[in-house]
């Protein structure tokens, strides 16, 4: 059988570019080579408790939100079950020894910060006009206007988030806190650009939400609606290959779990997963040339994440409806310089569950790592990686646990089971080079560079999902839409959008 377009991998971006495509007529199929659908979504289970994997808290799906519209176009919007998290402090920053509160809203933001630091209201006060600055580029408006994001943005690419916030802010502890959740984009100071870190805050300043029973919930949503337009969902399907004639793509090889083999005929191929895992399945017989392969195979991935979760025994840990970053140390940024086998930050996030609301089940810390620390393991696969695997997540663990202790947060509630992922997980689970969370570096030195095109060199080949713009569920979200809009043009598909 032959589909319009072929969609490999099911993660956030492919999903909505298979909710977009379907629903818009187009014959879809979305192939993922794992058992659960959703890459970072995937909700797994350990010791009967449901473990979320990357989607920790969403912002903008207020009513009148751009991520809320979004997600009505998709049709996913009413069944989500959600939590917000509290106005007064959706995010609390540790940093030297006491806590400091984000609150929602652009102004309420200032004026708490405000309270810690009166001499810098000012100044607060122009940080938040950049961000908002930066958050106004994308809206609802200008979905109905017929464009995804201004090019007004692009200015905000060559800056990075810690040149803008010094410069609205002088106090350094000021600086830092501003930084402080600079892990949601693999932060890191003067290379991250002040567009990643002004969409990311302005969305969270719209207010913010957690998935309540976890965050697989959406990629079941969207797969559901994938099928009720008439569209394919394959899991255990692997693509191994692309086909290319005369510089178009004609489908693509699959092996599924059985070890069965599958050329699925397609005139348009969508790649949800990172570009250079694409190019691998790309023959080198001259169907893209050496200088595009070359400059994306030049780009640096950001740290990826070692996540401890803690299981908690039912009802004896009282749930926290914010998140906590903890750091230590003179600088909240992070970078590849920084030592190994030390971790100088970590986020704490709780899972919220419907059945009890007052505790939780699941406390999840998550602290950068890169690859460089596990590479004697790095040609191992899952289950396969030996005692001394097993003994390195052991050792960093208590490490993360010991980090906790220092900075006076005290876990309450039994800990029955603990479990741990790192780097290779991300890589192995889905599919990202070398377990990056956030995949290529945006460096505001040259923006230019690690600018990914959701169309290719190949003309019916797209990209999409976090590589292409800012990751995260707000950025991906864009990412799928500027892909479809390459199908079925901007205007029109901004508008569909925007008049849902």
């Amino acid at each position: 059988m032959k589909y319009d377009v072929v969609i490999i991998g099911s993660g956030l971006g492919g999903l909505e570019c298979g909710a977009v495509l379907s629903r818009e007529g187009y014959n879809v199929c979305v192939l993922e080579k794992n058992r659960l659908l959703g890459g970072c979504l995937q909700t797994f289970v350990r010791h009967g408790y449901s473990l979320d994997t990357g989607l920790h808290y969403i912002g903008s799906l207020g009513d009148g939100q751009i991520l809320n519209q979004c997600f009505r176009y998709f049709g996913i919007m009413d069944g989500l079950k959600l939590r917000k998290l509290d106005d007064s402090a959706f995010d609390k920053i540790w940093f030297r020894g006491r806590t400091y509160d984000y609150a929602s809203g652009p102004e309420r933001f200032a004026d708490t910060l405000a309270e810690y630091f009166p001499h810098e209201k000012e100044g607060l006060e122009d940080y938040v006009r950049k961000v908002s600055e930066v958050g106004h580029l994308v809206s609802v408006d200008n979905l109905g206007r017929g464009f995804v994001s201004s090019r007004e943005g692009l200015k905000y690419m060559y800056i990075s988030a810690s040149e803008a916030i010094s410069s609205s802010v002088k106090d350094p502890v000021l600086r830092n806190v501003l930084g402080g959740n600079c892990l949601l984009y693999g932060g890191e100071r003067g290379r991250s650009s002040f567009y990643e870190h002004g969409m990311i805050m302005s969305s969270y300043l719209d207010g913010a939400w957690r998935c309540v029973d976890g965050g697989m919930q959406i990629a079941d949503l969207l797969a559901v609606n994938i099928r009720a337009c008439g569209g394919t969902v394959m899991n255990c399907r692997k693509a191994t290959g692309i086909a290319v004639e005369d510089g178009h793509v004609t489908g693509v090889y699959t092996e599924g779990q059985d070890g069965t083999s599958e050329f699925i005929e397609a005139a348009n191929v969508i790649s949800d997963i990172h570009p250079l895992n694409t190019l691998a399945m790309l023959d080198r017989n001259g169907s893209l040339k050496p200088a595009y392969r070359m400059r994306l195979e030049s780009l640096e991935n950001t740290y990826g994440v070692f996540t401890l979760y803690l299981m908690m025994e039912p009802g004896t840990s009282p749930y926290l409806n914010h998140n906590i970053y903890f750091h230590r140390g003179a600088d909240v940024w992070y970078s590849r310089s920084d030592g190994r086998g030390f971790f100088k930050s970590c986020l704490l996030s709780e899972q919220p569950l419907s059945s009890d609301p007052a505790h939780t089940r699941v406390i999840s810390v998550m602290a950068p790592m890169y690859i460089d620390e596990l590479r004697q393991w790095e040609d191992t696969s899952p289950g396969d990686r030996g005692d001394s695997y097993r003994e390195f997540k052991d050792s960093r663990s208590a490490e993360l646990m010991a980090f906790l202790e220092e900075c006076g947060m005290e876990i309450e509630g039994r800990i029955m089971h603990t479990f741990a992922t790192t780097p290779l997980s991300y890589r192995d689970f889905t599919g990202t080079c070398e377990g990056s969370a956030y995949g290529f570096l945006k460096d505001c030195a040259n923006p230019l560079l690690s600018m990914i095109s959701p169309r290719t060199r190949l003309g019916n080949l797209f990209f999409t999902g976090q590589n292409v713009n800012v990751h995260g569920v707000m950025g991906v979200t864009l990412s799928s839409i500027m892909t479809c809009s390459e199908l079925l043009g901007q205007e029109y598909l901004t508008k569909r959008i925007a008049y849902a």
